[in-house]
């Protein structure tokens, strides 16, 4: 290790989390508690998908979920042996990754739904599918008010199988929304919408096959299951569990903002650094590019080897700060490409102390939820930003 600007990822705690929110749904749900779909796109939201996505596998994770093929792919060459689901569009990408790669795909518009019932058939195989309904969000997804045109061809295609419905919540992290209930209604009426079409398309399959063979039928009759909340939604509202629901920043030990949960999570990452250097600095002096910080008295400032080519914000200065020997430090002056300023007035520092940007050292802590307050963000993009020059340590 060169930079000592690093990421430590916490994967007992990872696993913990997860045993955490299983553990919960089992107590709430006696007997019927949903599974998980593990999701852990954008590399596992910044803290490295193949360790993570390995992590989860052994503790129990049977089905993790990424955005795109060449995600997924990534995810199988790092050792990955449990299903994986697809979220993103597949319209226009190269298929052959589904196939080589035993991908489970998400089939959200009829363009996709002709090129994977295309590529099944020249492959020769049945695909299992997830379908996506667009209940409100306006993004992907079939339209809940539209299924009876835009559906039968899918349902009836010979390669593909239908094996679960979901949808996406566009407000789940807005308790005063409305969209959200009639998100949930609306998912409600097009699950039986596409009950019916669905067992009609199996007898239409079933009666084609007996038609080409004497042979018994291929169609599986499996009930497809049926997923919608994501972390916000899974503490939000039970009646939207369904079968499966989908954690992902809670996995991380973060909960969605403005959120509660009474889960006693643990944030898996600490992102941290060392002093390089202690600089002196008189009244009236400019600190960092546009001088925007010049103390008025006396100061010292500690140089720190982060800087926003590191994903750190560039807001940061002003108003966030970092831990030093167990005390704030508030980030002055401008965060630069690779260096921050941290106004060390008053402590006694040195180079090579520690420096903690995200995490804990002594009684304090700085998360994601606080820093992405500080600049007017989610924590979600404070850690899929943090760069990939940073070096992820697990432990």
């Amino acid at each position: 290790m060169i930079r000592p600007t690093v990421a430590r990822i916490d994967l007992a705690a990872l696993k913990s989390n997860y045993q955490l929110i299983v553990d919960d749904l089992a107590r709430q749900s006696p007997g019927r508690a949903p599974g998980v779909i593990a999701v852990i796109k954008a590399n596992a939201y910044g803290h490295g998908a193949g360790q993570v996505a390995r992590a989860l596998e052994d503790a129990g994770a049977d089905l993790l979920a990424c955005a795109d093929i060449e995600e997924g792919a990534a995810l199988r060459a790092a050792g990955v042996r449990a299903e994986i689901l697809v979220f993103g569009a597949l319209s226009v990408s190269d298929l052959d990754g589904l196939f080589d790669c035993s991908l489970t795909p998400t089939i959200s518009t009829p363009g996709a739904a002709i090129a994977v019932q295309a590529a099944a058939e020249r492959y020769k195989r049945r695909v299992r599918y997830h379908l996506k309904i667009d209940t409100g969000m306006n993004r992907l997804g079939f339209r809940f008010d539209n299924l009876r045109r835009t559906l039968p061809a899918l349902l009836a295609s010979q390669n593909l199988d239908l094996a679960a419905v979901y949808t996406h919540f566009a407000t789940a992290d807005d308790p005063e929304s409305p969209l959200f209930n009639e998100q949930r209604a609306r998912f409600d009426r097009a699950l039986n919408a596409i009950e019916d079409m669905n067992r009609g398309a199996r007898e239409e399959r079933r009666e084609n096959d007996r038609s080409a063979s004497s042979a018994a039928s291929t169609v599986k009759p499996d009930v497809p299951y049926v997923h919608a909340a994501n972390s916000a939604a899974l503490l939000r509202d039970s009646r939207v569990w369904y079968d499966r629901v989908r954690p992902g920043i809670l996995l991380y030990g973060v909960v969605p903002p403005p959120l509660a949960s009474t889960l006693p999570l643990t944030p898996i990452m600490t992102l941290g650094s060392r002093i390089v250097a202690v600089k002196g600095v008189r009244p009236g002096e400019g600190v960092g590019y546009g001088v925007r910080f010049s103390p008025e008295q006396p100061a010292r400032i500690a140089i720190v080897p982060a800087g926003y080519a590191d994903g750190l914000d560039l807001r940061l200065a002003g108003r966030g700060a970092v831990l030093i020997r167990g005390r704030r430090a508030p980030i002055v002056g401008s965060v630069n490409m690779d260096m921050l300023m941290a106004d060390v007035t008053g402590l006694d520092v040195s180079p090579g102390d520690e420096v903690v940007i995200i995490g804990a050292q002594g009684d304090d802590r700085i998360d994601v939820r606080e820093m992405a307050a500080q600049i007017g963000t989610i924590p979600y993009e404070i850690l899929c930003r943090i760069g990939s020059r940073i070096e992820r340590i697990y432990e």
